[in-house]
């Protein structure tokens, strides 16, 4: 587990990204996205590589949805690393820590608020809730952060694999259940595939986070 920082290491707002070495290539823009669109708020984002993405950030054993590769059941010790690493050490009184992720990163950030109160909020963007027995679990558990923001592509659902269509409907499900239980929660739709403009997709998952608490200071 490799951590990159970048920003105000003194700010009180934590940005915690799971990346892959992929994201890392479009890192500075995302940052750049996440300055503008909160008014260059300070902030400090932390990176955080990981090495073997589909058991590192898989909550339980899953077959395959495409390909050969399976899904392992790392979450639990990739989260107990994370915490002990990266959010131990930061934090102090009135430090805020906000944690988010793309694809099967955003599955584990969902994942993560229902293990610990450590994060003020959670940046889903485009996550992989069409992951085995995921929308159940998180109606069968309490979930422990103060708001998630939820985003994914018009095109995501639009596919012949039966596993991965079921995103969109999960998706739809799992929001309106968090708006039914009070969790301060919004989901944003974008245009295009799974692939298209992650760096901006994760960049607005972030600001409305911080965004949301600034306002909430000014009240």
């Amino acid at each position: 587990m490799k951590t990159e920082y970048f920003g105000n290491p003194q700010s009180d707002t934590v940005l915690i990204q799971m990346v892959d070495e992929r994201d890392l290539s479009i890192m500075d823009r995302e940052i750049e996205i996440i300055r503008s669109l909160t008014a260059d708020a300070g902030f400090l984002f932390a990176s955080v590589c990981i090495g073997d993405w589909n058991s590192d950030l898989s909550p339980w054993p899953a077959a395959p949805a495409f390909g050969t590769e399976g899904f392992g059941s790392g979450a639990g010790n990739t989260l107990n690393r994370l915490l002990d690493k990266v959010v131990r050490p930061l934090r102090q009184e009135g430090k805020r820590f906000y944690l988010g992720g793309y694809s099967l990163a955003g599955l584990f950030a969902l994942w993560a608020a229902y293990q610990t109160d450590a994060f003020r909020g959670i940046a889903a963007a485009s996550p992989s809730v069409w992951f085995p027995s995921f929308l159940e679990y998180t109606q069968k558990n309490q979930l422990r952060t103060d708001a998630v923001y939820l985003s994914l592509g018009t095109k995501e659902e639009k596919t012949r694999n039966p596993i991965m269509a079921r995103v969109g409907r999960n998706i739809r499900e799992l929001h309106a259940y968090l708006e039914r239980e009070g969790t301060f929660c919004t989901m944003e739709w974008n245009e295009g595939n799974h692939f298209r403009e992650p760096e901006l997709r994760m960049a607005k998952g972030f600001a409305w986070l911080v965004n949301r608490d600034r306002e909430g200071e000014r009240q």
